[in-house]
């Protein structure tokens, strides 16, 4: 299943269902433009800085790299790391994000440094990336030098490590540090430049524009070689938008239980929360099984990137759940035992390839159908993200066909063909009328037909 066919086959299935037409795009739904005036919701970005003079900083995998660095003490190798301050260590992977150099290269006893290291875990970050509610990401380096590990899990920590300000990299790592979010391959959203001076200037953005209050800017920032961020300029991009239950389910996640609200909309929200908080640890967890039987790179941050899109899905369904006088569950998950390729392909292709694809269609029916509008902006931006995800469980299940055996891809079609029917006595129960009418979900009639065309389409 490539992108443009399961983004062509939700375009099908949605005008059918649909008294007006739509036409999906690599970046979602194309809606009609809004008069306006710039940096305002629909309409296009204000113009920012001049950006003369100022290069990319060096990516990996689409994060910061940490090569190009030049600390007063060398390490042998040093690692950009991301935790979740809210869930216990134990709980949680901190997956490397991007290193440089050679892990323990010194140490007297390099496997006893190298254990260590694999198993080093913090519980705070010198930056909060999101500032969410109810989950958020941070960071932290972690370095080896001789037999020495270290977290540098604090802003002085990072100075200290750094040393003199005297690479354009080690600018933008410290402005990233600070509370800058830098977009590789964007020069207006990541760039930075050597001023004369000695100092750097540094470009990124910081805020969003989901949801009311919020805004989402350009900011230049001057780092000076001791260390100092000063923000230089700030220029509005994008105003908020205010009119801004899909989740992958791990292995061993516990049921949630009721929740005690008396509003369907607060239930169904709190419930949609509990489960995109779960779908973080499932894809990190599925990053990990990846790793270990040796799927491509492009896969195992295809998944990380997922879990970072779940942390926002988890905020604004938090906060949807709040607005209506609920309190979501916290997600309790088992600590599993790495699982076989053919277990993680079971799971992939009934959370990923069934569920998780109807529920991005869903997510699309929703942005057009919803009555409030706070719940159709958010929709639209989740509904671009979960079809994303849709198109990674497609592609690994196509990675893991071509090393699984007729009798294990006879047992995945067998469980596919399981989970659509689950999925079709799920849909075929009533609706309270807040959730078609407010929240815009399928009515059950509608979304048997949804499911009809994706089981015929997709699944057959």
């Amino acid at each position: 299943m490539h992108s443009s066919r399961l983004r062509l086959l939700f375009a099908r299935t949605l005008r059918a269902s649909l008294l007006s037409p739509l036409v999906l795009s690599g970046c979602g739904i194309i809606e009609p433009p809004f008069g306006g005036h710039c940096g305002e919701p629909d309409q296009e970005p204000c113009p920012g800085v001049d950006l003369k003079g100022y290069a990319q900083p060096a990516c990996n995998q689409n994060w910061l790299a940490v090569s190009g660095l030049s600390p007063a003490l060398p390490p042998d190798v040093v690692q950009l790391r991301m935790l979740f301050p809210r869930r216990p260590p134990e709980e949680a992977a901190q997956p490397v994000l991007s290193a440089s150099g050679t892990a323990c290269a010194t140490a007297s006893n390099p496997s006893a440094c190298q254990s260590e290291l694999d198993q080093l875990k913090v519980t705070q970050g010198f930056r909060d990336r999101c500032g969410v509610e109810m989950e958020c990401t941070a960071f932290y380096l972690a370095t080896t030098r001789g037999d020495e590990v270290t977290a540098h899990t604090s802003l002085e920590a990072l100075k200290r490590f750094l040393g003199p300000i005297d690479t354009t990299q080690e600018a933008a790592l410290l402005a990233f540090g600070q509370g800058l979010d830098m977009a590789c391959g964007k020069l207006e959203s990541g760039a930075v430049k050597a001023n004369p001076d000695g100092t750097f200037n540094v470009i990124g953005n910081e805020g969003h524009a989901c949801g009311p209050g919020t805004n989402l800017y350009q900011v230049v920032m001057k780092v000076s070689p001791s260390g100092a961020v000063t923000e230089e300029t700030r220029t509005l991009l994008e105003k908020g938008n205010p009119n801004c239950a899909i989740g992958r389910r791990p292995d061993g996640l516990h049921a949630a239980g009721s929740v005690d609200c008396d509003s369907a909309l607060g239930r169904h929200f709190a419930q949609a929360a509990h489960l995109e908080a779960a779908s973080i640890q499932a894809f990190l967890r599925l990053r990990e099984e990846l790793a270990q039987h040796g799927a491509d790179e492009s896969l195992r941050t295809a998944a990380l990137a997922s879990a970072v899109d779940e942390v926002m899905h988890t905020d604004v369904s938090t906060r949807l759940a709040r607005r209506f006088g609920a309190e979501p569950p916290r997600p309790q998950v088992e600590t599993r035992p790495p699982r076989s390729l053919f277990e993680v392909a079971l799971e992939n292709i009934v959370e990923g390839c069934t569920r998780e694809t109807y529920g991005a269609l869903v997510a699309h029916y929703q942005a057009l159908h919803a009555r409030d509008a706070e719940i159709r902006g958010i929709m639209a931006r989740i509904a671009e993200d979960e079809t994303r995800h849709a198109e990674l469980s497609w592609a690994i299940d196509r990675w893991a066909h071509e090393r699984l055996s007729d009798a294990e891809r006879a047992t995945l079609h067998e469980a596919r063909h399981r989970a659509v029917e689950t999925l079709r006595e799920e849909l075929a129960r009533p609706l309270d009328a807040q959730l078609i009418d407010e929240a815009g979900l399928p009515p059950p009639e509608i979304a048997a037909s949804m499911l009809a065309s994706l089981e015929r389409e997709l699944w057959a």
